[in-house]
């Protein structure tokens, strides 16, 4: 498990980040959602050690990492850092072998890196010939080809399609099911609610939110609820502490003040009146979640 604690950095009189403590468990993807100056990617860069932090510490599986460790960790830069004149197949080797993985062992990763994602018929090409997607597989397979026990993603589906999301997703899920911690940054909140085990949102330097998706909706589903029912739902106007905010296809969503038990009033009443599909809180959706604890 990756640990972060308490940590904060200073660029001069900016406080970049104040007091981040995250965690990634080993076999977990976490997402990290922030607005752009947030302080990810400084968070991700103290995690790797290329920056340091003010105080604070960083820890692997209980200990500091050193160099050794480092060596360990598959990291994607939001700045892409490869060799426009290197062709592929040769980058992926030179890069393992700078992990310490043997030519013939990362000759092979590093195709099949390459065939999984849909470029496997262009490894001798050089990396400028590639469409700006197609270079961001290369740098996805970059970051993997060394087989690393944890990995740090800096924005990995920006510019990819569909299907080479599709194929990342697979590679990220089969690096989970083996025990490799995930943490990656994206603007792309469908992906990270699809994808990710736990979630952490950073805003102007500090976390304001982390935990499993599902519970933070729970936490924040507040007073609304939607209700899908047969017949007229009218009935409802007239029931103190009840407005309707939203009519659907077939029901609507409704949001309740006054008594604590006011829910199970309006469900015994619907029930009462006709066949009742389903009553139950209205979760916000991540984007929901991100805007309001990111006000």
């Amino acid at each position: 498990m990756l640990v972060l604690d308490t940590i904060t950095r200073r660029f001069g009189e900016r406080l970049a980040l104040d007091d981040v403590s995250l965690s990634v468990p080993d076999g977990r993807m976490v997402g990290f959602v922030g607005a752009n100056g947030a302080g990810k990617t400084t968070t991700m860069r103290i995690a790797l050690g290329v920056l340091a932090a003010d105080s604070g510490s960083v820890t692997f599986r209980g200990k500091t990492p050193d160099l050794a460790t480092r060596r360990r960790f598959g990291y994607m830069p939001e700045e892409r850092g490869l060799y426009p004149k290197g062709r592929l197949l040769e980058q992926l080797v030179f890069l393992a072998r700078l992990h310490g993985v043997d030519r013939g062992v990362a000759t092979r990763r590093g195709q099949d890196l390459l065939d999984r994602l849909g470029l496997g018929d262009r490894s001798r090409d050089k990396l400028e010939s590639l469409s700006l997607g197609n270079q961001q597989r290369v740098q996805v397979a970059a970051s993997l080809v060394h087989d690393p026990e944890l990995l740090v993603l800096d924005e990995p589906f920006s510019g990819l399609d569909p299907l080479a999301v599709d194929a990342m997703a697979d590679l990220l899920r089969e690096k989970t099911a083996a025990g490799v911690g995930v943490l990656f940054s994206s603007h792309q909140l469908d992906l990270v609610d699809r994808l990710c085990d736990d979630l952490v949102i950073l805003h102007a330097g500090r976390v304001v939110a982390s935990g499993e998706p599902e519970k933070l909706r729970r936490q924040r589903a507040g007073s609304r609820y939607e209700l899908v029912a047969e017949g007229d739902l009218g009935w409802l106007d007239a029931v103190a502490g009840v407005r309707i905010v939203d009519h659907r296809r077939h029901g609507v969503v409704l949001e309740l003040s006054g008594a604590p038990d006011l829910d199970q009033t309006v469900l015994a009443e619907a029930v009462r009146r006709g066949p009742v599909r389903s009553f139950a809180p209205l979760l916000p959706s991540l984007s929901e979640l991100f805007q309001e604890v990111s006000r």
